[in-house]
């Protein structure tokens, strides 16, 4: 995992995002960010960096237990971030199912999308904390 420069800047942006939602978010935030965190680290356990072709399911199955977190928050919480946690989550696990269905698009491009996506949910996370928090310095409590 951290062979590369760009894993390792990757790995502390999302321990960064997960630690300000642990200390500065309300209780969706803490969620999503503790959902993420555990995808990160099953999607590490059960990767296969020697396929270069084909669907890697465990990663799947990781991402769609995430979807449902996401979904699920949506669904609970009266917050925006989920809604867009969920959908970026959404075209990660469709990202998946085009695998499956036609094997020829090139790995890199997954990849791409999976990254890219999953940056933008730690954006989205991050923007709850700092609204949640930003509402409850201005309601003076804390």
């Amino acid at each position: 995992m951290f062979d590369t420069l760009y894993a390792a800047i990757g790995t502390a942006i999302s321990l960064a995002v997960v630690t300000f939602a642990f200390l500065k978010g309300d209780e969706p935030e803490r969620v999503g960010a503790g959902a993420f965190a555990l995808g990160l680290l099953a999607s590490l356990l059960l990767q296969d960096d020697s396929r270069l072709s084909g669907s890697q399911w465990g990663l799947m199955v990781v991402d769609t237990v995430m979807l449902g977190v996401y979904a699920a928050l949506a669904w609970k919480s009266r917050r925006s971030w989920p809604v867009w946690a969920a959908a970026l989550q959404a075209l990660i696990v469709m990202s998946h199912v085009l695998t499956i269905i036609d094997p020829r698009p090139p790995l890199a491009a997954f990849y791409a999308v999976i990254n890219l996506a999953s940056y933008c949910i730690l954006l989205a996370i991050a923007a709850g904390t700092l609204w949640s928090w930003r509402d409850r310095r201005a309601a003076g409590l804390e």
